[in-house]
């Protein structure tokens, strides 16, 4: 039932007559207002996630500040191939710093360091610096981003979106380039609001589609409640920690977090509101 409501609310929307352009969309359609509707799109994507968590080896990194993904998928009439397309400011998906439990609290400068490096590290530790922050940001461009409406109105165990990621660490001690990944060797979130399969020892979590809602004329599908998971991907070491200082850096940062984790030992758990417009009907909204 669920499934015939969620494609009927699209159908319904793909006969709703477009009206003249405005500069941005307004009233019930200004969550679209970064959609790209120059482009010839099928739906605009405007997805919140406030809750869940990340795990990559040792880390548990519960998600407390919004995380939004928006942009717009065109559908290729012929294929039914999807093409996804960012936000028009650029920020496809915002760089929400979420704290890291634990920090690096507890860690010391390993004694084979040299001294003087030793207590450099070490005087930052006691001057309080343990606070730690993990940001996912795109590590491709936006156009790589791959969303299955398929997979996501069918309820089907295939990834309904995949990004390609990175993670950054901030700290005072960890410098401004310190990551998980890379743009060159992004880590793969494959999401699914299915059931995954994860290789060992993971094993299979299920998402949630969400639970719909329409607006009066069926042009905006709203998915409250929604679960997107993956618990099948590697995590990479870490990289660029430290500064100058990151050869001696990063295999420290590496052995707290537990990385590099193979696939099967990281999950991800992104809980949230996801909201699609009809992205003719977003185009012409009146200002």
């Amino acid at each position: 039932m669920k499934r015939l409501f969620l494609v009927g609310a699209l159908l319904c929307a793909m006969l709703i007559p477009a009206a003249s352009a405005s500069a941005a969309p307004t009233g019930e359609f200004a969550v679209f207002a970064q959609c790209p509707t120059e482009k010839n799109l099928f739906l605009c994507i405007y997805n919140k996630t406030t809750s869940g968590t990340v795990t990559t080896g040792k880390k548990a990194v519960p998600i407390k500040n919004p995380v939004i993904l928006q942009g717009g998928v065109e559908v290729n009439e012929s294929t039914g191939a999807t093409q996804f397309y960012g936000a028009k400011n650029g920020v496809t998906l915002s760089k929400a710093a979420q704290p890291v439990p634990g920090g690096l609290l507890g860690v010391v400068a390993p004694t084979w360091w040299p001294k003087f490096i030793q207590d450099w590290f070490n005087g930052l530790i006691n001057e309080g610096f343990t606070g730690v922050t993990a940001t996912v940001e795109l590590a491709r461009p936006a156009t790589e981003v791959k969303v299955d409406l398929n997979a996501l109105l069918s309820e089907l165990n295939d990834p309904t979106i995949i990004m390609p990621v990175k993670i950054k660490l901030d700290n005072p001690i960890l410098g401004s380039s310190c990551y998980m990944g890379s743009s060159a060797s992004p880590i793969y979130w494959k999401l699914t609001v299915g059931e995954t399969s994860p290789p060992a020892p993971n094993k299979p979590i299920k998402g949630f589609v969400g639970e719909p809602e329409t607006n009066e004329d069926g042009s905006i599908l709203r998915l409250s409640k929604q679960r997107l998971v993956d618990n099948s991907f590697a995590a990479p070491a870490t990289s660029g920690c430290g500064g100058i200082f990151s050869f001696l850096v990063d295999p420290l940062v590496s052995s707290v977090v537990g990385v590099p984790s193979p696939a099967g030992t990281n999950t991800a758990i992104l809980e949230g509101k996801m909201e699609t417009g009809y992205a003719p009907s977003v185009k012409a909204s009146d200002p």
